[in-house]
Formats: C-alpha cells, structure tokens, sequence
C-alpha cells in the first residue's frame, strides 16, 4: 500500500422514499464505519447541510466525534463544511477539542458554499462567501496558535482572546471549489484543496507552482465518484433509483450551476454518462487510481461514497468488502 489513504465519503442522507428510523439508521452507519476501518479503509469523510427533507446531516462535527470513538487509526475530515455559515472562533474550539480527543485524526475541510436558503436564515451574504471563507480560516489558524486571535476584518472581530485547549497536533485546513477562482484560492489560503470527481486538479497544482509553492505544499483531498463492483454495470443498474437521486437533489440545489439553467438528468444511464460517475472493476479500478496517484504525486486521500441516499447498509456492505479484497492490496 502506498502512503495514500483510500476511504470512504458519507452524507447520512435517510429520504422519504426509502426512510428508516433515524436512530437505527445511525447506529447501521456508525457500526459500518467501524467495520470499514478493520477491512483496510484508511479515512471517513463528511459533508454538511441544512434544512433538508432527507435529513442530510448538519452535524459533522459531532459525527466525526462519534466516529473518533469507534475508531483507532482512521483519518477522519470533512469535505466539507460550509465555513461561511458558521463563527469560526467557535468552530475552531470545537475542531481542537476534536483533535484532541481523536489523538490528532482530524482535519477540517470546508468550501463557501452554495445553497441561498441556507445563507438566509444564518444571516450571512451569498456575495460575501470569498471574504468569509478566506477570513475564516485565518482566523481558524490564528486559533489553533495557542496565541490570542488580534484580527480585524470586512466580516469579522476578534479581540485579545486566546482559543482553548490548543490541539497538540494542529488540524490541517483543505478548501473546496470546482470553478477557477476557488481552486486558486485553495491554492493560496488551504494546506491542500478538496477535489470534487476530479474536477480542478491541474488548475491547483499549477496554481501552487505559480505562486512559488511545491506541489508538496499543497495536499489533493480527492472525493471520487466512482461505483467499484464486480460487475459494475449491474450494480449501477441495481442502484440506479438512489444514484439519480442524489445527483438530481444536487442539481436542484445549484452545485452544478444555477438551478434553472442545469437540467436534471432523466434515467441513471444519462447520469452516469454526463455526471460525476466512473463504473469500474477491481482491475479498472487498480489501474485508474494508480494513474492517479502517479500522475499527481500530491494525492493524500481517495475516497468514496460508502451508501448512496436511500441504498441499504447490506447493499453498500457488499461493494466495501469487494473494495477492500480486490482493490486495497493492490494499489501503490
């Protein structure tokens, strides 16, 4: 294995349509994570979002507190948390709090974000979102220094205040973003840029070297969308209902473009041919992700969504375990 951890990339996603209690549907989830880690997977990724009918969850911080409690060795990280909806003095306690109590597992990825509703009722400018996030984490670095804050700017005060406890192993800070200007600012403000479906990666790295960085400066969060199973036309088909429905809520909410102006996607055969998705075989699956690797030599992380929306814990079980056997060994 190579120095790359390869893990997985959940949502916590419970819809109407295919909904269990809640709490059952947790502890499936929390139990097959832990799992997860004994089979080989190095990471456990989380996202972030509000009011939503399918319960997407809000909450990863408190997430990855229970996942750091099932764990042992496993990376754990957000791709992402919206930053600019939140104080980041407060989310820096909380992520060195993390950090602290995960013996320094944790990293804290986070992106601008996109959705109007979510804004609103935060009190926050949709306009405002670069100032924001870039302010954010400096401020979230300035935190973690052990040194008080002293910063002044277009959104945010700090005074003479010190955050603790300070994390003895200081988290790093990944930004997200999938059109130019937020990947370059990635580049210049993040130690290393969330990556979604591979989108942006050439723009980052030559951003790095433009601004007289390594591309070892700067660590590749890659998010993959890629469905790894035996045969994995089949298990697209047999997920098909689930697959569409999560890449169709994201295109009502604007994550591909303005909602208006970006058609949903009729049947998952188009979906997979014009989205995100990738359908690969343990072979397919070795061969493109050691590409990957050698071909961008700053990848740190490779991760996949673990259920899709809806999907039972069995159905995503299977594709772990086949992931983890015929995959895993043979990368690197």
């Amino acid at each position: 294995m190579s120095d790359v951890n390869y893990g997985l990339w959940y949502d916590f996603r419970n819809p109407l349509r295919w909904q269990q209690s809640n709490e059952a549907f947790y502890a499936e989830r929390l139990t097959q994570i832990a799992e997860a880690e004994e089979l080989g997977f190095g990471s456990c990724w989380l996202t972030e979002h509000h009011f939503c009918e399918d319960g997407y969850t809000p909450s990863p911080l408190v997430l990855a507190a229970a996942i750091a409690a099932r764990t042992k060795q496993m990376r754990l990280g957000t791709n992402l948390m919206l930053l600019p909806l939140h104080d980041p003095v407060r989310v820096a306690e909380d992520v060195a709090t993390l950090s602290l109590t995960s013996g320094g597992r944790f990293d804290l990825g986070v992106g601008i974000g996109y959705r109007q509703l979510e804004f609103d009722h935060f009190g926050r400018k949709l306009s405002h979102r670069p100032s924001l996030v870039e302010e954010g984490i400096e401020i979230l670095r300035r935190s973690w220094s052990g040194k008080p804050i002293n910063f002044s700017g277009k959104r945010f005060e700090v005074g003479d205040l010190a955050v603790t406890p300070v994390p003895q192993t200081v988290p790093k800070v990944y930004l997200g973003g999938m059109v130019e200007p937020a990947i370059q600012r990635a580049a210049r403000v993040a130690d290393g840029f969330l990556c979604t479906g591979g989108i942006g990666i050439d723009i980052y790295n030559e951003a790095l070297l433009q601004q007289g960085k390594a591309l070892d400066d700067g660590d590749i969060i890659l998010g993959c969308w890629a469905i790894i199973a035996e045969d994995p036309e089949a298990e697209a088909a047999k997920i098909g209902d689930h697959i569409l429905y999560q890449i169709n809520e994201y295109i009502k909410w604007g994550a591909f473009g303005p909602p208006d102006a970006t058609p949903l996607f009729d049947d998952v055969k188009s979906a997979i041919e014009n989205g995100l998705y990738e359908l690969w075989d343990a072979d397919t699956a070795v061969k493109e992700l050691n590409k990957l690797m050698t071909t961008y030599p700053n990848i740190r992380d490779i991760h996949f969504w673990a259920q899709f929306p809806g999907e039972s814990v069995e159905s995503g079980n299977a594709r772990l375990r086949y992931i983890a056997e015929k995959v895993l060994p043979r990368l690197g």
